[in-house]
């Protein structure tokens, strides 16, 4: 029997990789969390070297998919110590354990690994990120494969999905600010026109992990980097946009062509995903059929309208 386990499972990107990986026959999927457990799902702090060898050794895991991180880019720049911990150490203390019971290990990264200047980015273009998170991400790959030669790093750009409250995404997180602007005394929300972006759906990106596990199973695991994204380039403004289309809201929004972030951001980070394109096993979804089926099917309601 393939056995995978997904680290960080109760997560954005973790949750779509489970419900993609249990359609799949013949395979046992071991879910690991920190703080969102079921009966099912195994409490684990990655950053405890101690516990990842324990669950590692006793799983015997074939793979391993590291889902969990610190993502949030003015965090990790208010605590570049702890991002570090969660996104390079971590990731040490999962490939040394992996490498140690023979697993491939597959960890996310991100397109904020460069600076935006010249997309669309290759695999082997120089990384040069503008910030503490596209620094601590940038040492995770490096923490990765110096650990262990059977492991990939795969970097996604903004992703959105299936939510358990709006701010798990950047894309979802813009819905209260979208609806309130439609009420007559609220001002109209100002978004960000600046920074081209290429959200991208997690289910797709869990398919895309569901076929390079696969790979690994039939023994042509891909190493080394590989990196994926939506092809659909727009800005939050435009982002939020065709949210408000697909709420059916008259949503007053005003778009602001300086950057709006207070951490450094790169412009533009297009990734080139030719290297699995070309393995055939991708998806994409196009964004207005993705960001309706998010919203329909959202546990948490649209907020109500200013008053």
């Amino acid at each position: 029997m393939f056995t995978v386990a997904v680290i960080g499972a109760s997560g954005l990107l973790g949750r779509a990789v489970m419900r993609e990986l249990e359609t799949r026959p013949g395979w046992r999927v071991v879910p690991t969390a920190y703080r969102r457990t079921d009966a099912r799902t195994v409490a684990l702090d990655i950053r405890d070297a101690e516990a990842v060898a324990s669950l590692v050794g006793r799983v015997r895991p074939d793979a391993i998919v590291i889902a969990a991180a610190e993502r949030r880019p003015d965090i990790c720049e208010r605590d570049p110590a702890a991002a570090r911990a969660l996104n390079v150490e971590a990731v040490r203390t999962v490939a040394s354990a992996a490498r140690a019971c023979g697993a491939w290990v597959l960890s996310i990264s991100t397109d904020y690994v460069f600076d935006g200047s010249a997309p669309p980015y290759r695999i082997d273009d120089e990384p040069a990120p503008l910030n503490a998170y596209g620094r601590s991400k940038l040492e995770g790959e490096r923490a990765l494969t110096e650990t262990t030669g059977f492991g990939c790093v795969l970097r996604l750009p903004l992703l959105f999905g299936p939510i358990v409250d709006w701010s798990e995404s950047a894309v979802t997180s813009l819905v209260p600010a979208i609806v309130a602007s439609q009420a007559p005394d609220a001002p109209p929300a100002p978004m960000d026109a600046w920074a081209t972006r290429y959200p991208t759906y997690t289910p797709d990106v869990a398919y895309v992990i569901r076929g390079m596990l696969e790979r690994h199973a039939e023994g042509e695991a891909v190493c080394g980097i590989a990196q994926w994204s939506a092809q659909e380039p727009m800005t939050k403004f435009e982002i939020a946009t065709r949210i408000a289309r697909a709420l059916r809201v008259p949503a007053r929004l005003v778009p602001q062509a300086a950057s709006m972030e207070t951490t450094p951001r790169p412009r533009d980070c297009h990734l080139d995903s030719s290297r699995l394109d070309a393995l055939g096993i991708g998806r994409r979804t196009p964004f207005d059929v993705a960001i309706a089926e998010v919203l329909d099917a959202a546990p948490v309601p649209v907020p109500a309208q200013s008053r």
